[in-house]
């Protein structure tokens, strides 16, 4: 009997490997005309899951942040005098002032233009506790004044928005004031409460959900605006359930042009450096401030920003009360620091306020004030500023005088 052993197992073997070479062929030419199926197929899927995972860390970190920060307000609360009736503000418990629990901030607004001494005005208001500062918030209209329609109706729905803590739709397409403020950090950076969470939060700074809610906790809000004029403004003052209260902040426009020399974004543009444009803005402002604080006497307050420096534990507290604010151990610390040396460069607000004003007199040639006051007469004469006769004159004599807005 013949054995037939290993000759059947050397067919099976290449049987085998035969079925195997098919096996293979037959999912490499599946994969290849069902992966790019199954990956359209699948890949939304993927995307969804991994973009709802990120979503929920997300919201969960805006939302420790909120409650974090609520908390500490509560603290920094705690012993603080409210006008209970004072100043006209009726006013006793912290959520008579806090959004999210229904109440109405106190919000108070400085209008002026740039190199008016607003950076130190802004940042004594903002020593005030639980305040949420408003920086600037128009610098994504660039380098312009706004004098009316249409830019301002754009402008009055922004400001509209941010007393109301809504940063959802901050541009005409698109959010362009916290895209801005992705590569402009200053945005935010003068808002202590909101910046120190910034550095610790990068991904949700920006964030609209964020900062609307963040915004919502603060019991004060402050703003700063160099970019609307006053007559425009007045939009703002009509809105009785916004409640603000605005002060306009006037300086001498010598002191003005000659502190914007130092800034380089300032010399190009006619609406920062032509001395006509500058002064025609400022007798503008008078005109609306004559009748506006008929109007608004309580919620509508002037003030030039060199009675401010020579006297500013004075004024300043003239201004809280005018705000409705108690002025606060920590309002008085800034000051001690804040107004007796110069330290740092042009837009510091460590400043020698008696003299921070006036450099212009030494820093000016008279042939530059000589060209400024020809064409600024008038708005020197209704705010109360004294003309220079000479370069003799100019270094030594008083700019000012008792000024009190004319009726």
């Amino acid at each position: 009997m013949i054995s037939t052993g290993p000759r059947m197992s050397k067919r099976l073997s290449f049987y085998g490997l035969v079925g195997l070479a098919s096996l293979c062929i037959f999912f490499l030419a599946f994969n290849q005309r069902y992966s790019s199926y199954l990956e359209h197929r699948l890949q939304p899927v993927i995307s969804a899951y991994f973009r709802g995972s990120i979503e929920n860390v997300t919201l969960t970190e805006i939302q420790e942040v909120v409650d974090q920060q609520r908390k500490a307000i509560e603290r920094e609360m705690e012993d603080y005098k409210y006008p209970n009736g004072r100043y006209g503000v009726n006013v006793s418990k912290l959520e008579d002032l806090v959004l999210e629990k229904g109440g109405r901030p106190m919000r108070s607004v400085i209008l002026t233009s740039w190199r008016s001494g607003s950076t130190f005005f802004g940042d004594v208001i903002n020593a005030h506790p639980a305040n949420f500062y408003h920086y600037e918030p128009l610098l994504d209209f660039g380098i312009v004044q706004i004098r009316g329609p249409p830019l301002a109706d754009e402008a009055l729905r922004n400001l509209e928005a941010l007393l109301k803590c809504d940063f959802s739709n901050l541009g005409r397409f698109s959010n362009r004031y916290l895209d801005y403020g992705k590569t402009h950090p200053w945005v935010f950076n003068h808002n202590t409460h909101l910046w120190k969470q910034c550095q610790i939060h990068k991904k949700i700074c920006w964030d609209p959900r964020f900062v609307s809610k963040f915004c919502k906790l603060f019991p004060f809000q402050s703003m700063k605006v160099v970019r609307l004029r006053l007559r425009a403004a007045e939009k703002l003052l009509e809105q009785e359930d916004l409640g603000i209260r605005l002060v306009l902040l006037i300086r001498d426009p010598r002191g003005i042009l000659q502190s914007r020399k130092h800034r380089e974004w300032c010399p190009t543009k006619p609406d920062c450096s032509d001395p006509a444009l500058v002064c025609a803005d400022m007798v503008s402002d008078f005109s609306a401030a004559v009748r506006l604080i008929k109007k608004y006497p309580r919620t509508f307050r002037v003030i030039r920003y060199e009675d401010l420096s020579v006297d500013p534990y004075r004024h300043v507290r003239e201004l809280y009360n005018f705000y409705g604010l108690d002025f606060h151990v920590n309002v008085k610390k800034f000051l001690d620091t804040h107004t007796k040396n110069d330290v740092g460069g042009v837009s510091s607000t460590f400043r020698n306020s008696k003299v921070a004003p006036f450099h212009w007199r030494t820093d000016l040639d008279f042939e530059e004030v000589d060209e400024i006051q020809r064409v600024c007469a008038a708005a020197m004469r209704l705010w109360g500023y004294v003309m220079a006769s000479n370069s003799s004159h100019q270094k030594d004599f008083d700019p000012l005088t008792d000024y009190q807005l004319q009726l």
